[in-house]
């Protein structure tokens, strides 16, 4: 299959009507595709085949997507992926559990196509960001590298999540201000994407639990920030 975007795509559905009809159209935007029945297949695929972009169905036998989206992101090969929950449930928790898990939008059953690929194209500029300045930020005991999104605390390496180290990184590049968590959301996961506030709070959790206490603050009922003493 052509590849004339240069970005590889993997569709993860039980649903063979539903695979059929995204590989068909991201197929048609220039997109080399692999598909998946379960959340397991889609994380032997996704080692090998290595995408970009990763549409994933919740509810799937054999493993289900919330768990999938945890492990493919623990995978360090595609810790920039995007990943696209695409589901006919509506429950709140269903929402919260996908983006703890590290999903990068949430999109609800049935698929309109053509608004899908608007959705995806937003996305990906979205995440494209700006190409200069991309030495690493050293802010001490703490170096943050744009370029490989990985993180030094003292001289130790750490991978996170895509999403928790464009948190941090944010945080970091605006030190000793406070952020609000709908700031964080608007800078973080955008303004077109619905994400509940609750989704800053985990993440921040999650930061802390790899960099320690003593870089983000919390100013209750305010927001968070990125603390440098004198």
């Amino acid at each position: 299959m052509a590849n004339r975007n240069g970005i590889k795509a993997l569709i993860v559905d039980d649903d063979p009507d539903i695979l059929e009809l995204l590989q068909y159209n991201l197929v048609k935007e220039g997109y080399e595709v692999r598909t998946a029945e379960n959340g397991k297949r889609a994380i032997e695929m996704a080692r090998a085949f290595q995408p970009q972009l990763i549409l994933l169905d919740i509810m799937m036998p054999v493993m289900d997507g919330v768990e999938a989206c945890r492990q493919l992101r623990e995978i360090p090969a595609i810790k920039n992926c995007n990943i696209v929950f695409l589901t006919s449930r509506l429950e709140e928790f269903s929402e919260v559990a996908a983006f703890e898990a590290g999903a990068d939008d949430f999109i609800n059953k049935p698929i309109k196509p053509r608004a899908l690929m608007s959705r995806l194209q937003a996305l990906f500029r979205r995440n494209k960001g700006p190409q200069e300045d991309m030495e690493p930020l050293n802010t001490g005991r703490l170096i943050i590298d744009r370029s490989s999104y990985s993180v030094q605390l003292d001289g130790n390496t750490l991978n996170l999540p895509k999403k928790e180290f464009e948190l941090l990184l944010f945080l970091a590049q605006n030190p000793n201000k406070v952020f609000t968590r709908d700031e964080l959301l608007n800078n973080i996961w955008g303004s077109d994407v619905y994400v509940l506030s609750r989704t800053v709070d985990v993440h921040i959790r999650k930061i802390r639990e790899k960099i320690g206490e003593g870089f983000i603050s919390t100013t209750k009922g305010v927001g968070y920030k990125f603390e440098i003493k004198d």
